[in-house]
């Protein structure tokens, strides 16, 4: 197939470019770099099915930088951690509604599909657990983390849109954290984070009193529920994520374990509309994609802190 991944140089975005190209797909990677880099797709420039541009879709249109007509789309462009959505909060809204539309409006089009990368955030501070698809969420529309929440439920409404309008086949996973290889240590969020400070030997920081919960899903298991969802029918949101939650005290004591080390914890203030609570609800998952996570915390923490040890 010939693919297009907006974001396609970010973490996320890097390893899909990875299983696309694997398979034998021509990929196009589009990426403004403000928070992708090009080290995370340096190993796939020499490849002959891939090909690096960048580009911010926000003002120049994908098309014109085409080398072929695109079968799917995989907009994943986006600041998509805290520290990073509101250091860029126009760029982070202007990407989720104006990129948006210039990824939707290429693939009518083309004739593609089209996977919109939505966000366990649209349930901003959840009332109830786990979370199901059908609940609206609790978002505070003009705290600091609006940009990424209200930009990605303003992105959902605009994919649904035309997809009833036009009848695009499209798809709307809502992330819920991952984690693994290639996330930036100095990204904010918690898992690079208590990485760095272990390999720093550092206390892990921990914001508010370390209770609220957080259901981590290792990279690997995510990419291969992309590429499962696109071959579906179904275009409504679908969770994808682990249902396994831990505290952030726990995930500080499970690297604790698996290093060895016996660090302390330092505890601040709560981050403002920070999440007390985040678990998803994967039953449709499971019943439209057979899918479900494989690599547990354990293990993908594991994997994780071997990648960055060996880049030391």
């Amino acid at each position: 197939m010939n693919t297009v991944i907006t974001g396609g140089a970010g973490f996320l975005g890097s390893h899909l470019c990875d299983a696309l190209v694997c398979r034998g797909d021509s990929v196009l990677c589009v990426d403004n770099l403000i928070t992708g880099s090009r080290k995370n797709i340096e190993h796939l420039l020499n490849m002959p099915n891939f090909r690096f541009i960048e580009v911010d879709i926000t003002h120049d249109e994908i098309e014109k930088h085409l080398p072929f007509v695109p079968d799917i789309i995989f907009h994943l462009a986006s600041p998509a951690s805290p520290q990073d959505y509101i250091r860029f909060p126009v760029e982070t809204l202007r990407v989720n509604s104006i990129g948006t539309e210039q990824c939707l409006n290429l693939a009518k089009r083309a004739k593609a599909k089209l996977l919109f990368s939505s966000t366990s955030e649209v349930y901003g501070d959840p009332l109830i657990s786990p979370q199901k698809e059908t609940y609206w969420g609790n978002v505070n529309p003009v705290g600091p983390r609006s940009v990424y929440d209200e930009g990605k439920r303003y992105g959902e409404a605009l994919v649904m849109a035309y997809h009833r309008l036009y009848g695009l086949k499209t798809y709307l996973p809502r992330i819920f954290n991952t984690y693994g290889p290639r996330m930036r240590l100095d990204d904010g969020r918690v898992i690079p984070n208590f990485i760095s400070q272990a390999m720093l030997g550092k206390p892990f920081t921990i914001y508010g009193d370390g209770k609220q919960t957080r259901s981590f899903c290792y990279v690997d298991d995510l990419i291969s529920a992309f590429l499962v969802l696109v071959e579906t029918d179904y275009h409504l949101p679908v969770n994808l994520g682990n249902p396994d939650e831990f505290t952030i005290i726990e995930l500080a004591e499970k690297i604790n374990s698996i290093t060895g080390l016996n660090l302390s914890c330092e505890f601040l203030d709560p981050l403002p509309d920070d999440p007390k609570q985040r678990r998803p609800d994967i039953t449709l998952a499971r019943k439209i994609l057979g899918w479900s996570p494989v690599v547990n915390l354990d293990e993908g923490l594991r994997r994780t802190l071997n990648h960055y040890l060996e880049k030391k």
